[in-house]
């Protein structure tokens, strides 16, 4: 999998740098953002909390192969956080006489996952329209997992904080992408953009085989096109 990662980077910045030699012909543009995030998980056992705040920054790419259609892309850091309450199981008392009915007990978590994102869409615009290009957008998320911290409560008091729980979590992680916004003009070659992406994770984010649980976000995106 971390090959695949790698293969994607190198395809990444290869059509980056032929999108800017091939600029004025295919209408490749380069941009940044930074925007925030609403994240939260559904645990297979258990239930969904509350959102959480999460935050992304990054590049944007957009490869313009007509006028009003595109292959968007893009390389980001991105925090997905959610909170859920799952079912665990206590350990034994006594290690050589583990108990036959071990004790169940829900905890509360909170997981802080850190992404590079490689999202593969097709963007469709339409025609300016009081000054502003409306658009919406539709494709693959891939998420390569950087960090994975966690915290824990039983019984309402802390059970740890801050937890690295890497070997927990799976480094590949898969997402349906839908977007919408607008796009405004300050010149012939920048442009800022708005809206909003649901981004619906459909892969399971955990390596425990006995439970699975999926990540999803609501971002609020902006950014500036040059």
């Amino acid at each position: 999998m971390k090959r695949t990662f790698i293969g994607l980077l190198i395809l990444f910045f290869t059509g980056s740098v032929f999108g800017q030699d091939a600029g004025r012909s295919y209408g490749f543009r380069l941009g940044l953002t930074a925007h925030p995030n609403f994240g939260w998980v559904k645990p297979q056992v258990g239930k969904s909390n509350s959102v959480a705040l999460g935050f992304a920054y990054g590049l944007l790419a957009d490869f313009n192969f007509t006028e009003n259609y595109s292959f968007s892309t893009g390389l980001t850091i991105t925090t997905i956080n959610g909170k859920s309450t799952e079912v665990i199981t206590m350990p034994s008392a006594s290690s050589q006489f583990p108990d036959p009915n071990p004790t169940q007990a829900p905890v509360e978590l909170k997981y802080k996952l850190q992404y590079i994102e490689l999202p593969l869409t097709l963007k469709l615009r339409t025609v300016k329209i009081s000054g502003v290009r409306w658009y919406g957008q539709f494709g693959l998320s891939n998420g390569f997992n950087i960090g994975a911290k966690q915290d824990g409560d039983i019984s309402g008091e802390s059970a740890y904080r801050d937890l690295n729980v890497s070997d927990n979590i799976k480094f590949y992680r898969a997402g349906l992408l839908l977007g919408a916004g607008g796009e405004f003009d300050l010149n012939d070659q920048t442009s800022i953009t708005a809206g909003l992406t649901f981004n619906n994770g459909f892969t399971d984010i955990t390596t425990d085989k006995d439970t699975s649980v999926r990540n999803h976000y609501l971002g609020i995106n902006f950014g500036v096109f040059f």
